[in-house]
């Protein structure tokens, strides 16, 4: 369940319609570095909430909170091993290694390369690979690379279930609809991180450049004015903590270019996150279809390698 788009009362409202359709393990996202993040994170330890994951912050409050009240558990997403060590200092209990690849805030590295690296340096943690992943090839060689289980935003996205509009779900399933692994955009430029969108006029224009000085100023005020909070408090930070509202500001403005794009379907007007594995989509299933076909691939993909290293040994 992704809270950052949530504010008071929405996030309990949210918890307590997932736990009312199964009695089975789930998690939140909190992006800690958003305004409202730590009141969303307050809620979900209050309901308990059986995962957290954190991005774009120490979550060690949530950590020492979540373990000692109810054995909660903390997935920390990482984008490289400085992120990892330090996500594990502050009670982190999984990480999850988001690549290159991936949708959003991936990092420099690809998935290929950071799972290994970060599952030799801490082998005792659990990791869930992000990044690339969208069929059972990706799942088998995930788990081959050392991690103990697989992120697929991008493919869940593409599901009947799924809540993305119908017109972006079928442009990145499209076999003509130009959405290959080659179509997205990787830059700090359309919301104040490197993130990956998907390739279109209006992704290509707000990625050329940064925003102008006052244009980030507009967007701190009016940003913080739909998040409900005070200007008073939105002044001092420009003045004092300007990266940090600037990162805010360009979140807040981006906010409104994701809804026409996952709301409304609007790409002409909207952008959409998306990983590069969009190129590895060619449909719309159901999930429980899709999580039953993922795992047959993957054991026959570990079935394949198998026999392929010992029809080596037999000759």
């Amino acid at each position: 369940l992704a809270t950052a788009p949530l504010t008071p009362p929405q996030p309990r409202h949210a918890i307590r319609e997932v736990r009312s359709r199964t009695t089975l393990p789930f998690g939140i996202g909190t992006t800690l570095l958003m305004p409202g993040a730590t009141e969303n994170a307050k809620v979900a330890l209050e309901e308990r909430v059986p995962i957290i994951n954190i991005s774009l912050g120490k979550g060690d409050w949530i950590a020492e909170r979540a373990r000692g009240e109810y054995g909660g558990k903390v997935l920390a997403t990482v984008t490289n091993r400085k992120h990892a060590a330090s996500a594990i200092e502050a009670g982190a209990d999984a990480l999850m290694v988001t690549g290159h690849e991936a949708a959003a805030h991936g990092g420099d590295v690809a998935s290929s390369v950071l799972v290994p690296a970060i599952a030799a340096r801490f082998p005792e943690v659990p990791l869930v690979a992000a990044g690339g992943f969208a069929n059972g090839r990706g799942l088998a060689s995930a788990i081959s690379l050392g991690a103990d289980g697989i992120a697929m935003g991008s493919r869940f996205a593409i599901t009947e279930e799924s809540g993305l509009a119908r017109r972006t779900k079928e442009i990145v399933s499209s076999s003509g609809g130009g959405s290959t692994e080659s179509d997205t955009l990787y830059g700090k430029n359309f919301d104040g991180i490197p993130a990956r969108v998907m390739k279109s006029e209006e992704s290509m224009r707000l990625m050329s450049s940064p925003a102008s000085l006052p244009v980030v100023i507009y967007r701190a005020f009016n940003a913080a004015r739909k998040m409900n909070i005070p200007l008073y408090k939105v002044i001092p930070g420009l003045i004092t903590q300007w990266e940090k509202m600037y990162i805010i500001a360009q979140f807040g403005a981006a906010t409104e270019s994701l809804t026409k794009a996952t709301v409304d379907g609007n790409l002409e007007e909207g952008v959409q996150f998306i990983g590069q594995c969009q190129g590895l989509i060619n449909d719309i299933p159901n999930v429980n279809d899709l999580v039953q076909r993922i795992v047959r691939e993957a054991m026959d993909a570990s079935l394949h390698s198998y026999d392929a290293f010992h029809r080596g040994e037999k000759k």
